[in-house]
C-alpha cells in the first residue's frame, strides 16, 4: 500500500495543475489528452527538452536489464523506488524547468489507460482456469501458438497471454524450457495482435485518428499470415529436438476443461469499453479535468469485482497472484514517465526530416524505438511524421482517413503499413516492449522457470530468430 501511495505522489506532483493550467481544460481521456499534446508538441511556441533528460530513461533502461542479473537482492526490493526517483526527476524537469504540464498530463492520462487495461484482463483472465488434458507435443504446442495469435486480436495480446499462458505452461509442465515461453511471447504477447485495433494500443491510436477498423486486417493479413507461420515453424522445429519428458506412459483424456466462465463476462466487459471513449462515440460525457474516462474507471472497477467474486479454486489452480501486475505498474510508472523527452526528440526530428523518408525507413525507426519506447506514442508520432510528409494533419479524421485510403496519393496506405506492422511486431524484441511481455516473464518465473536476463533475452533469441524474419519482411513488403 505503501508503494502504491509513492505512484500517487509521482503523478500528484504534476496533477495539481489540473485547476490552474487553462490549456488543460477539455482533457477528459487518453485520447483527448493525445490530441492536445499532439498539438502543443507540433506547435511552434512548444520548447523541446533538453537531450541530457534522456539519462533517467537510459539508466532506468539499464538498471531493468542489469538489476536482475548483477545485484538481484537490491534490485527486488528496491525497483519502485528507483522507477519512481528516475520518473520524478523528469517530472520535475518538465513542470519547474519547462512549464510544460501538457506532456505530464498526456503522460498520465496514458499510463493510466495502460494500466487500466492491462491490470482488468490480468485479473479477469486469472479467475479462468484452463486444463488441456492431452500429451505435450511439438503439434499441439504450435497449435496453441496460433490460436494464442489469432485470439489476441479478439481480447488483445494482453489478454490473451493472460489467458492461455497458465495452461501453456502447465501441459509443459514435464519439459518447459525458456523457449517456450519466449516464443509465447514473440506469437502471442506481440506479432499476433497486428490485425484489429483491439490487438495492440498503436493501432488502437491509429483507429481513434480515423483509420477505419477493418483496415488493419485487410492490409495486414498478408504479411501477418507468414509472419506468423514462419515464425511458429522454427518453434515447432526447436521443440520437436526437445526430447526430456516424463510420465510417458500417463493416459491422457483429450478433454479441455474450462472453469470461472463467468469471468468471459468480465472480459467482454473490458472489451466492450475500450470504445467508451469520446472520440469514438460522440455521446460519451466527458470527465473533464481528470486524466481518465468512463472507460478506466470500468476497467478498474472490473479489477475490483473479478478478483473478489472470482472462483477461489480457479485462481489457487492458476497459482494467482499480484506481483506481475505489480512488477509492471512500478516499473513502466517510470519508463512513460522518463521517456517523454525521447519521444518528442524524436518526434521532432522526424517531423523535420519527413521529406527525405521512405516507408522502408519508417519502418525500421518505429521498428527500433518500439522495442525499448512504449509502442503506442512512437507510432503517434511516426504517423504524425508521415502525415506532415504528405502536407496533412494527424489531428484531421479527414486527412487521416484519406491517408489510410490512399485517396490522396496511392503510395500513403504503404506508410501506414510501415508503421502498423514495425510498432506491433518489434514490441517483441525486448521485455520491455509490450506491457504483456513483462507480465508473462514474470509468470512464468514465479512458475520456476528461470527466464533468460534482458541482454541474454534480446542476444540469443530476439536478434537472431526476429531480426532476420523482420529483415524478410522488410525486404519484401517495404524495401
Amino acid at each position: 500500500m505503501k508503494k502504491i501511495f509513492l505512484i500517487y505522489i509521482l503523478f500528484a506532483v504534476f496533477s495539481t495543475v489540473f485547476t490552474s493550467n487553462s490549456s488543460a481544460e477539455g482533457l477528459t481521456s487518453a485520447s483527448n489528452t493525445i490530441e492536445l499534446v499532439q498539438e502543443h508538441s507540433t506547435g511552434g511556441h512548444h520548447v523541446l527538452p533538453n537531450p541530457i533528460m534522456v539519462l533517467p530513461f537510459v539508466i532506468l533502461l539499464l538498471m531493468i536489464a542489469t538489476g536482475p542479473l548483477f545485484y538481484h537482492h537490491f534490485w527486488e526490493h528496491h525497483y519502485p523506488k528507483v522507477a519512481i526517483l528516475l520518473g520524478a526527476v523528469t517530472s520535475s524537469y518538465y513542470l519547474f524547468y519547462l512549464h510544460d504540464s501538457i506532456s505530464l498530463l498526456h503522460t498520465m492520462a496514458e499510463y493510466l489507460s495502460f494500466i487500466a487495461l492491462l491490470a482488468s484482463l490480468f485479473v479477469a483472465s486469472g479467475g479462468i482456469y484452463i486444463k488441456i488434458a492431452r500429451k505435450s507435443t511439438p503439434m499441439l504446442n504450435t497449435l496453441i501458438l496460433l490460436l494464442g495469435a489469432v485470439i489476441a486480436n479478439i481480447i488483445g495480446t494482453t489478454g490473451a497471454s493472460m489467458l492461455l499462458i497458465r495452461p501453456f505452461m502447465k501441459i509443459n509442465q514435464n519439459r518447459i524450457k525458456p523457449y517456450h515461453i519466449i516464443f509465447f511471447i514473440f506469437s502471442v504477447s506481440n506479432i499476433g495482435g497486428a490485425l484489429t485495433p483491439i490487438g495492440d494500443p498503436p493501432l488502437f491510436l491509429g483507429f481513434l485518428r480515423g483509420v477505419d477498423f477493418f483496415w488493419f486486417i485487410t492490409n495486414i493479413w498478408y504479411i501477418w499470415l507468414p509472419t506468423i507461420l514462419l515464425l511458429l515453424t522454427i518453434f515447432y522445429i526447436v521443440d520437436m529436438r526437445n526430447k526430456e519428458e516424463s510420465e510417458a506412459n500417463k493416459d491422457y483424456s483429450g478433454k479441455i476443461t474450462i472453469k470461472g466462465t463467468k469471468n468471459f463476462i468480465y472480459l467482454a466487459i473490458i472489451l466492450i469499453s475500450v470504445f467508451i471513449d469520446p472520440a469514438v462515440i460522440s455521446w460519451v460525457p466527458s470527465l473533464s479535468p481528470l486524466p481518465f474516462g468512463i472507460r478506466e474507471i470500468i476497467m478498474f472497477s472490473v479489477v475490483y469485482l473479478s478478483f473478489k467474486t472470482a472462483d477461489q479454486e480457479c485462481l489457487k489452480a492458476n497459482e494467482f497472484d499480484f506481483e506481475p501486475i505489480r512488477e509492471v505498474a512500478f516499473l513502466f510508472v517510470g519508463i512513460f514517465a522518463t521517456m517523454i523527452p525521447a519521444l518528442q526528440l524524436i518526434g521532432a526530428t522526424a517531423k523535420e526530416m519527413g521529406a527525405q523518408l521512405n516507408a522502408g525507413v519508417f519502418y525500421w525507426a518505429t521498428g527500433s524505438l518500439s522495442a525499448f519506447l512504449d509502442n503506442a506514442p512512437t507510432y503517434l508520432n511516426f504517423l504524425s511524421a508521415e502525415l506532415g510528409k504528405f502536407g496533412m494533419d494527424v489531428n484531421s479524421i479527414p486527412d487521416v482517413r484519406a491517408f489510410s485510403q490512399g485517396t490522396v496519393d496511392p503510395v500513403t496506405p504503404l506508410f501506414l503499413r510501415s508503421i502498423s506492422v514495425a510498432a506491433v511486431f518489434f514490441g517483441a524484441m525486448t521485455y520491455i516492449g509490450n506491457g504483456p511481455n513483462f507480465m508473462v516473464k514474470a509468470i512464468a518465473e514465479r512458475a520456476g522457470v528461470k527466464m533468460p536476463s534482458f541482454f541474454a533475452y534480446l542476444i540469443k533469441y530476439a536478434i537472431p530468430i526476429l531480426l532476420p524474419i523482420f529483415v524478410l519482411v522488410w525486404l519484401i513488403f517495404f524495401s
